[in-house]
Order: structure tokens, then sequence, then C-alpha cells
């Protein structure tokens, strides 16, 4: 179950000449990514400060903006030879950040123990794949609720003014992810261990 994740291929090829520009123009991956928190963090503060519906229009550009750095930054890295393990440290911090921040703009809308706990599990599907890819494995993306969907997520509270379900949906969806990746994980693991 890839979720929205089967997608980024596709999404990857229509950022394509976008990607050669910024190359051509020596831009540097590291800028992309904090492009991106920054996106998150407008997205954040139009959820927290704009009512329903008004808010979606500002969510929804921010949200795919985020979401095009998020895909770029990486492959930038990649197509220009400037992969680095700081930069690789960069983009997961970037990435939880701008979770982060978007989560942040519903403090405004839902009760705090409510957006906490959404923050917390939205983490969890990345510290399985990130323990995964520390302990060999490939890194493990996709799931019901991964970034992809819980942008989507986000613009639907800030279309509807749904704070309170969207979060809980956030919230389970995301420990599912992090379930549905662990399962997984620990498949691999085991096959690898067999194998030895």
């Amino acid at each position: 179950m890839n979720g929205l994740y089967a997608l980024k291929p596709w999404y990857a090829a229509r950022l394509g000449g976008l990607r050669t520009a910024l190359a051509r123009r020596g831009v540097s991956p590291d800028t992309l990514t904090a492009a991106g928190v920054l996106c998150a963090a407008g997205a954040g503060a139009a959820l927290a400060l704009l009512p329903a519906p008004a808010a979606a229009a500002p969510v929804a550009l921010l949200l795919a903006a985020r979401l095009a750095f998020a895909n770029l930054d990486g492959a930038l890295a990649r197509d220009t030879g400037r992969t680095t393990h700081r930069g690789s440290v960069l983009n997961e911090l970037g990435d939880r950040a701008a979770d982060l921040l978007v989560l942040a703009g519903f403090l405004t809308l839902a009760p705090l123990w409510l957006v906490a706990t959404a923050a917390l599990a939205a983490t969890l599907p990345s510290w399985v794949s990130l323990a995964g890819a520390a302990a060999g494995a490939e890194r493990l993306n996709g799931g019901p609720v991964g970034k992809t969907e819980r942008c989507l997520l986000a613009v639907v509270a800030a279309a509807t003014g749904w704070a309170v379900p969207v979060l809980a949906v956030v919230a389970v969806g995301s420990a599912l992810t992090a379930a549905f990746r662990l399962g997984r994980l620990w498949r691999v693991l085991g096959e690898a261990g067999a194998a030895r």
C-alpha cells in the first residue's frame, strides 16, 4: 500500500524541466530544502490565521510548493553530484520541521493535546523508515497517511474548518502507516537475516 506516494515518479517527471533549470543556475539543494520549510511555515500560518474556506487556496498552493521542493532537493543533489551525508540529514530535518510547522497551524483550531498527538504520530512513519535504513534495509515509503496525504488533509481542514476530525485522521492514519512500514521492515530484515 503506497498511497499517494505511488504518484512520486509521475510528479518527479513533471518537475524535470524545473530541475534542469535549477541545475543550470547552480541552485543548492539545501536552498530548496529551506524553501520547502518556509512554504510549510506559510501554510501553517494561513491555516491558523485565515478562516475556512478562505484558507484553502493559500494552504493548497503553499503545500504544493512544499511538496515540490521536497521532491526537487534530493533529485537536484543526485543530478548534480552534490549528494552528501550532511545534505541527507538536512533533508530529513527539513521534512520533519515542515510537517510540524503545518500541524502547528492547528493550534488555534483544536485542543493542544490533539495537535500534539497528531504531531507525534506524524513523525512515527519516518522514524520507522530511518530505523530500517540504519539497520541496512532500503528506505521504506508509502502507507495510508504519509507526507503527501498529511498535506492533502491540511487542505481539507483549511477548506472545511474540520480541524478536529482531520487531526484525528492524521493521528490514527500516521500510526497505521508506521505500523504498516514496521511490518514490511520486519519481514525484510527477517528475510535478510535468513539469507545469511
